[in-house]
């Protein structure tokens, strides 16, 4: 019976769409992230009479066929890139990307990362790094002897020594960004890789070509809405019992088919 597989595909798409929202909700707290959202598709269809055909000898066609579908396959996953809220942390060395834009990010392996997540600190050379020490880029290096650090909207870094009476340019933070946001690669620790969807990064100043500005002190929350994605679970949820419910609707029908006695 094609209702046992068409329910058991319905029962692995729950699972998976059930398997996205567990990841949004685990990342409520998360600096930067970016809530995903699983999108399926119907499958192929057995087409028992095709639409079109011809019904009879005098040219009458069929007006609609007889299709019969599969069941569902998981489309893809998608990224939802809208913007998160500000969030105020009284370290000046906090930056949250307000509008578009990735911060740029120095992997150890020499690769580019990006990044939204805005929670940086220096390392012991003064240089400025994310949470896991992964040196920004441009590199910024703060000298010890620094009093005060001021980060611009426009992503200039200022800051004041001891014995000086005016503040000195340690650098420029630029912004990447990307004709598909959405295509980015995540790899984990809030970082994303430039992938053949995505496209090419384009660098810019924070404010230039419709990128974002920077907001000292400042980080960027999830984007998740947590009564949104509880009532998404509850959908997924009913959804899957549905499922499971024509494959146990299925099993008693071929119960009773085998039961008839000739």
């Amino acid at each position: 019976m094609q209702a046992l597989r068409t329910a058991a595909t319905g029962m692995a798409a729950q699972q998976l769409n059930v398997e996205v929202i567990s990841n949004n909700i685990a990342n409520m707290n998360t600096v930067g992230f970016k809530r995903q959202r699983a999108e399926f598709q119907d499958l192929l269809y057995q087409t028992l009479e095709r639409a079109g055909s011809q019904s009879s000898d005098q040219g009458t066609v069929v007006p609609t066929g007889l299709q019969v579908g599969a069941g569902v396959k998981a489309g893809s996953i998608y990224r939802i890139t809208e913007q998160g809220a500000m969030t105020q942390t009284g370290n000046k060395l906090d930056v949250a990307i307000q509008g578009r834009g990735y911060l740029q990010v120095l992997m150890p392996t020499g690769e580019l990362a990006y990044t939204r997540a805005g929670n940086l600190s220096l390392n012991d050379q003064g240089q400025l790094v994310t949470a896991d020490g992964y040196q920004i880029q441009p590199a910024i290096v703060i000298p010890p002897d620094a009093i005060d650090v001021s980060i611009s909207k426009s992503g200039q870094i200022q800051i004041m020594q001891a014995g000086q009476t005016a503040p000195s340019v340690a650098g420029t933070l630029e912004l990447a960004t990307f004709v598909n946001e959405g295509g980015l690669e995540a790899i984990g620790d809030n970082l994303y890789l430039e992938s053949g969807s995505s496209g090419a990064p384009t660098l810019s100043v924070p404010g230039v070509d419709g990128t974002g500005v920077l907001l000292q002190g400042y980080t960027e929350a999830s984007n998740v809405d947590a009564v949104a994605e509880v009532t998404a679970l509850i959908v997924a949820q009913r959804a899957y019992e549905m499922n499971s419910k024509v494959i146990t609707s299925a099993d008693q029908m071929l119960s009773t088919a085998n039961q008839v006695k000739s």
